[in-house]
């Protein structure tokens, strides 16, 4: 069998996630079906996680086996954006080692989520207007307790069936952009809805909800019940995905969606 990693970026709007479900359409099932077509036979994609319903990748990897040699990866990647459809974008198609995989051999990953401040029905399918004022210095000063902390239960969706809810946090920061902020967080992993429950708890601290220390409790009591409703889906993206040099190089330039 040989063995491909897939670049490529989607609109989650409407798509129910990453995953195959059943009576849902997602992006793993739109991929399979594309690659089945575009090569003749069953192939499974796997992929570098699981993006929820409405959440968008502006960069995503996935990985593949076919029994035979591709020669033309970039003829796959023309048929295969063909099939589609214009919520997928595939951007290169890359030969890896047989080992290769595209969840456990990634290192970190990196996510933005977009606030913005004034109403704009052009990006309304991609961010997130609260409708109050909200400051950003005490948001980062709170932001920055998370490199103290491993256990991020209290950010985790209830009865998942991850055997840990431990993640080490790389960077984590609110910064200003075009008609509002972005949050970056980058971690080695992430927990189901953790972003958004970060996000959601900082946005209390923002308009003078919690303290720093409060959000610190929020934390150490290992409780989702106690942290912050999460925000919506749409102002979340998947932006980054890092791998050891030997294990594969990304073929393209990563950008964030907008800025």
């Amino acid at each position: 069998m040989y063995r491909y990693f897939i670049e490529m970026a989607y609109n989650g709007k409407d798509f129910h996630g990453w995953q195959v479900q059943p009576n849902a359409i997602t992006v793993q099932e739109v991929l399979n079906d594309a690659l089945n077509k575009a090569l003749r036979c069953s192939i499974n994609v796997v992929g570098c996680g699981r993006t929820d319903t409405g959440v968008h990748a502006s960069y995503f990897v996935a990985h593949f086996d076919s029994s035979v040699v591709i020669a033309d990866t970039s003829q796959l990647v023309f048929k295969l954006n063909r099939i589609v459809g214009n919520a997928i974008a595939i951007y290169a198609v890359t030969p890896v080692s047989a080992d290769s995989h595209s969840r456990f051999h990634a290192t970190a990953r990196t996510y933005h989520y977009y606030l913005k401040t004034e109403k704009n029905p052009f990006l309304t399918d991609f961010s997130y207007r609260p409708f109050y004022k909200v400051k950003l210095e005490e948001m980062n000063k709170a932001a920055a307790a998370l490199f103290d902390y491993k256990d991020f239960t209290s950010f985790s969706k209830l009865h998942t069936d991850t055997k840990t809810n431990n993640c080490t946090i790389m960077h984590a920061r609110w910064e200003e952009c075009a008609d509002g902020a972005v949050f970056v967080i980058k971690a080695d992993r992430f927990l189901r809805n953790m972003v958004r429950a970060i996000v959601g708890t900082l946005l209390e601290v923002g308009k003078g909800k919690l303290t720093e220390e409060q959000f610190r409790a929020v934390i150490e009591c290992k409780d989702r019940g106690a942290a912050g409703t999460s925000v919506p889906a749409q102002g979340l993206f998947l932006v980054d995905v890092d791998y050891p040099a030997d294990i594969f190089t990304s073929t393209i330039k990563k950008l964030p969606p907008f800025r």
